[in-house]
């Protein structure tokens, strides 16, 4: 079976530069690249004169445009990638349930993600976030102004890496995503004293070194196998004091990539996003893959 990307479309800027995103990483991984409109018909009766009809599906002009929106953008990325082959499909249903059922047998979903106005970084959408929160398919978030993939070649990627919870799903997507780019991989592990030691372990120096020893050769441990299976991946592994958040994404600043983890449970209200990758998600200034797992 041919290896699919997925790209979620809806005409705005955001989702525009994620099909282009999500072109170049096709090309790079040769994968094919299926662009999805999701979108649920509903009579276009705004304004319409007292007695006249509501236009039948094929005559309204919604309709209509749904139905080009991802044959066109996916006949423009053909045309500007030689090589990329790219399919399309309107599928009528609201995005939230339709873009993770559509992705489920591929192998990454792309999906746009709004700015913060002058403020670097960006917020995803309420499609977005919810699409992230419950899907069992690696998301990649990116933003209206990214960089195209051709200028953030040599850039490195960043795996913000849980080591209570250090899944094989997580880093190895971003070892493979460092090995497609040639470039190194910046691994940011943030820990925390335990509380146990209460409010004055803080203040003791000695005891903050030896943990802090302890986190670094836990991520030596971790690291090692997956070292020896990517040896042209050159690893740059930091351990940090406190929430990975805030360093994740200030590494996003010269990154091509932030690569985080999102496990699979389910709160009260739905879907869960833990608190670095909600951080990531809102703030990194590269594009942001969240990776799925149990």
């Amino acid at each position: 079976m041919s290896r699919t990307i997925v790209v979620g479309v809806d005409g705005s800027p955001e989702s525009l530069a994620a099909a282009e995103w999500a072109a170049g990483e096709a090309r790079r991984t040769d994968a094919r690249l299926h662009v999805v409109h999701a979108w649920l018909w509903h009579p276009y009766v705004y304004g319409l004169p007292a007695g006249v009809a509501v236009p039948p599906p094929s005559e309204d002009p919604q309709r209509e445009w749904a139905e080009r929106l991802p044959r066109e953008t996916a006949a423009k990325l053909a045309a500007d990638h030689p090589g990329l082959s790219a399919t399309a499909e309107r599928i009528a249903e609201q995005p939230v349930t339709a873009l993770p059922a559509a992705a489920e047998d591929a192998e990454l979903l792309v999906l746009g993600s709004r700015g913060l106005g002058g403020v670097a970084g960006f917020l995803t959408g309420s499609v977005a976030q919810a699409v992230v929160a419950r899907s069992r398919t690696p998301i990649v978030l990116v933003r209206a102004d990214a960089r195209p993939a051709e200028d953030a070649a040599g850039e490195e990627v960043v795996l913000g890496l849980d080591l209570e919870h250090p899944d094989a799903a997580v880093i190895g997507f971003a070892f493979r995503a460092a090995a497609h780019r040639v470039t190194d991989l910046h691994v940011i592990h943030g820990w925390s004293l335990p509380p146990y030691y209460g409010y004055s372990g803080a203040f003791d120096a000695g005891l903050n070194a030896d943990l802090l020893t302890e986190a670094q050769r836990q991520l030596t441990d971790v690291l090692t196998p997956w070292r020896e299976k990517f040896p042209a991946v050159e690893v740059r592994q930091e351990a940090v004091i406190g929430g990975a958040g805030p360093h994740l994404v200030e590494a996003s600043r010269t990154a091509a990539l932030v690569v985080v983890g999102r496990r699979n449970r389910r709160s009260a209200v739905g879907g869960h996003v833990g608190p670095v990758t909600q951080a990531v998600l809102h703030h990194s200034t590269a594009p942001v893959a969240v990776i799925p797992h149990d």
